[in-house]
């Protein structure tokens, strides 16, 4: 699974608060909570964010390997 818990520290490192990424850099309010909930969003957004934040993609999201269910 694709989490994005780092992205809110990051942000929180950068001192950038959700709603300057809603006014300041048009990131839409929708794409903030498919992030929250680790949906499936378009790499432009996790491009742009990269670039907004100056960070890596590692800064934002990570691979945690589902756990078994057997």
């Amino acid at each position: 699974m694709i989490k994005y818990d780092r992205l809110w520290s990051t942000l929180k490192e950068r001192e950038i608060s959700q709603y300057r990424l809603i006014k300041d850099f048009g990131i839409d309010k929708a794409q903030l909570h498919w992030l929250r909930k680790n949906m499936v969003v378009k790499t432009i957004i996790l491009n742009n964010l990269c670039r907004i934040l100056n960070c890596r993609i590692e800064d934002i999201m990570e691979y945690v390997p589902d756990e078994d269910t057997d």
